[in-house]
């Protein structure tokens, strides 16, 4: 029974770290479906985890925090739109310049406004996303096996993670059941083609930016206001690049990269769990290594399985109308 514990919090904190790496990964998938290749997305997550804490920490309300992370991705997000659809720039050094800024900007606003060393102040509990109980949650908790199942493993998250188990269906629907998906999909395809039919490649590009922007400025406020309580320097901590493997992984689609998302989740809360247990005939691990788990299991499946993988015809590639 103590085993079966161990594995219902395992997978607990599997979902906690799993959820801003799906929503991070749903915002990459539906970029790089249009055909704009966004490495930005670990420079999007760290300007929306700053804005919603500082946001949040000023009016004392998650929600206007969440607004503010989202605000600030989408912002971002459109001026890599506008770099690589409206001037044809070279999307990769478009998002690691991204990237690059906002690690020293973030901190360097943060030490500004609150003189913190870089960081936003605590976060009470009231600023913040908390965990939400289900009903009978607690009434349920001694039930064997489905006490533990419902009481710990899906009760207990918070809001944003309730809403991500509802996005996941939602861009899954967007992408393969609606015309606006279908136009999305074409465009990452073969522009050409959208663009002879009389559809505008720029503005369905544009529009996938911003629920790229949108779902990466969710991911980063999870990060500061739900998972955590606050902004500190580079708490991102390499986590949209995790997104865009398990979306390389996925090969572009949702549930895959849903999958795979979790994979990375899922080491990431083993690596926690390993720090300070001796193993027999080893010994106790190095936290150093026990740290570098789910960079080393990306660079094992970038390695082994991205050059199998098909990207969408046009992505990374900037269209240029014929006149």
């Amino acid at each position: 029974m103590e085993l079966f514990t161990d594995i219902i919090f395992l997978l607990d904190s599997t979902l906690r770290t799993a959820t801003p790496l799906v929503l991070a990964a749903l915002a990459g998938l539906v970029a790089e479906r249009s055909g704009i290749v966004d490495i930005g997305l670990e420079g999007k997550m760290l300007a929306a985890a700053f804005a919603a804490a500082a946001a949040a920490a000023v009016t004392g309300s998650p929600w206007m925090g969440m607004l503010a992370g989202m605000g600030a991705s989408v912002l971002l997000a459109l001026l890599h739109g506008y770099v690589s659809i409206s001037q044809r720039g070279n999307q990769i050094v478009s998002g690691m310049a991204i990237n690059i800024a906002v690690a020293g900007l973030a901190p360097t606003l943060a030490n500004f406004w609150f003189q913190k060393g870089g960081q936003t102040p605590l976060l009470e509990n009231e600023a913040r996303f908390n965990t939400i109980d289900l009903p009978f949650a607690g009434a349920l908790s001694d039930v064997p096996v489905i006490g533990g199942i419902y009481s710990e493993l899906l009760s207990g998250h918070n809001l944003i993670t309730y809403l991500t188990v509802l996005l996941i269906p939602a861009v899954a629907w967007m992408l393969y059941r609606t015309r606006f998906g279908l136009r999305l999909r074409a465009v990452g395809e073969n522009p050409e083609a959208v663009d002879t039919a009389g559809i505008s490649v720029t503005l369905l590009r544009y529009k996938a930016m911003i629920i790229a922007g949108m779902l990466c400025g969710l991911s980063g406020s999870v990060l500061s206001t739900g998972l955590g309580a606050g902004f500190i320097r580079d708490m991102s901590a390499g986590k949209g690049y995790l997104a865009l493997a398990a979306m390389i992984f996925g090969r572009w689609k949702p549930v895959p990269t849903l999958l795979a998302c979790l994979l990375f989740g899922f080491v990431d809360a083993l690596q926690g769990r390993l720090q300070g247990v001796a193993l027999p005939l080893v010994g106790e691990i190095p936290v150093q290594f026990t740290i570098m788990l789910p960079y080393v299991l990306t660079v094992v499946i970038l390695a082994g399985f991205a050059g199998r993988m098909e990207a969408p015809k046009a992505s990374g590639i900037p269209y240029e109308k014929d006149h």
